[in-house]
């Protein structure tokens, strides 16, 4: 089926623009004309076309002319020229300036259709590239929150949950846990996701760096203020501010936040006047907040205006169950990243992962991801690619079985069960961390269940 769009049509001869409008009316596409070549500058500076065909030779405004205003106004039309003069000079000329095809008159209706259709194709195609484009970059942009922990579900329903309402959020949790990665989800499900999203590391900048950034400043406010600066928050209006570490800012500065918080508008440095100022702040700590409130390093005021809801993120030594998930996303990530087919992991190496204490949470879990897919020669992660902490740690296998010798088999058999447990008896996701497919593993199954009733 032919993509059919929005056609221009013009000609100063009055029976070829009927013949013309007539032929792409029947083949479905919404046509306009133009009797001049002004009337069609006109309609190009209003509206937007697909294509346009254009008559070269017109009185006052020739269709030169008319190509050169289609591609300057909308550069995505293609522009097909029709003249009674051809010429290797006009045709250059027309192809120079960006036109898809030059029709000689007396034309054939059936070559009008079949360079219209070449054209109405190629537009088709350029559409359907930048829709991919735009959504691959959405894809891109949105958070990933890979988990399968009943206790993390839950996080991530509150989240969804508050995110539409704008209040203000704060979120605790240890270092490389993913507090960030639950800032940008409520932003990015949230009305302001059109707007800014600006992060800031409070424990990044001294007091007087950081105040500058937050608030910006007016020119000639201090020595070097050589001009004005908007600051980060008010940078932020219309769209969510992330503070992180906000333990780390000093109480003055906290004072100063508090009182963007309740008057809505920032004083720049240097300033008289205030500028008003629309933001979400969702705030982050790794911090445990009873003794950051405790030693004053976080201001009860401030507090109680951010903990509107707090979302506290578990270490991943408490959602164990998620390793084999991450492990496979992180695999499938880097092995795209770095060019490589490495698409599994070894029994061996998911126990040690499964096992280890993860002092730097899922951050920790996703270096060692990706050194292990920079380090294997072949399509699996053994224990040799994993860090030398987690090799010393020995062979855990007997781990998930009785204290006796026992056979190979045996041991597949309960860690592929093991493995079932951990992703929630999601059979797809089994097979994948366990690196065969989902047949073999059904396979594999059916014989368990033989086994046991026979």
């Amino acid at each position: 089926m032919q993509y059919t769009g929005t056609i221009l049509v013009v000609d100063d001869e009055q029976v070829a623009l009927h013949n013309l409008q007539h032929t792409l009316l029947k083949l479905g596409h919404d046509v306009v004309t133009a009797h001049s070549g002004n009337d069609a500058l006109t309609l190009l500076k209003k509206s937007r076309f697909d294509v346009v065909l254009t008559d070269l030779r017109m009185e006052k405004v020739d269709g030169m002319q008319v190509l050169q205003t289609c591609r300057a106004l909308h550069p995505d039309a293609e522009v097909i020229m029709i003249t009674g003069y051809a010429s290797t000079d006009s045709v250059v000329e027309a192809m120079r300036h960006g036109a898809f095809y030059y029709i000689a008159k007396p034309f054939r209706l059936e070559d009008v259709r079949k360079v219209v259709g070449e054209a109405m194709e190629k537009v088709k195609l350029r559409h359907e590239n930048m829709q991919l484009r735009q959504q691959v970059e959405a894809f891109q942009d949105q958070p990933r929150i890979i988990t399968h922990n009943p206790q993390m579900q839950q996080i991530l329903a509150l989240s969804q949950q508050i995110a539409p309402t704008d209040c203000n959020v704060l979120i605790t949790g240890a270092s490389g846990t993913g507090k960030e990665l639950f800032a940008r989800y409520v932003h990015q499900h949230s009305r302001r996701r059109d707007g800014p999203y600006i992060a800031v590391n409070c424990g990044a900048f001294s007091k007087e760096l950081l105040v500058n950034e937050l608030f910006g400043h007016v020119k000639e406010a201090f020595t070097g203020a050589l001009s004005t600066k908007k600051g980060l928050i008010e940078a932020a209006s219309d769209g969510t501010l992330f503070l992180d570490e906000i333990t780390e800012m000093s109480s003055e500065m906290q004072v100063k936040l508090l009182r963007v918080l309740q008057e809505k508008e920032v004083l720049r440095l240097g300033a008289t006047e205030p500028v008003k100022t629309n933001i979400r702040v969702i705030a982050a700590t790794n911090r445990d907040l009873n003794a950051a409130l405790a030693e004053g390093q976080l201001r009860q005021d401030l507090y109680y205006r951010l903990n509107v809801v707090t979302l506290r993120i578990p270490p991943l030594a408490q959602r164990r169950d998620d390793i084999p998930l991450l492990v496979n996303y992180f695999l499938r990530k880097y092995s795209h990243e770095m060019g490589k087919t490495v698409d599994h992991i070894s029994p061996q190496a998911m126990l040690r992962l499964q096992q280890y204490a993860f002092p730097g949470n899922v951050r920790e879990l996703e270096n060692i991801v990706a050194r292990g897919t920079a380090l294997s020669g072949s399509r699996c992660i053994e224990v040799t690619h994993l860090p030398e902490e987690l090799q010393a740690q020995g062979n855990t296998v007997e781990d998930l079985s009785p204290k006796v010798l026992s056979t190979l088999e045996q041991h597949e058999k309960a860690y592929i069960l093991w493995i079932l447990e951990q992703v929630n008896g999601n059979q797809s996701l089994a097979a994948q961390t366990l690196g065969i497919n989902r047949s073999s593993l059904w396979r594999k199954l059916k014989s368990y269940q033989q086994d046991k009733s026979s």
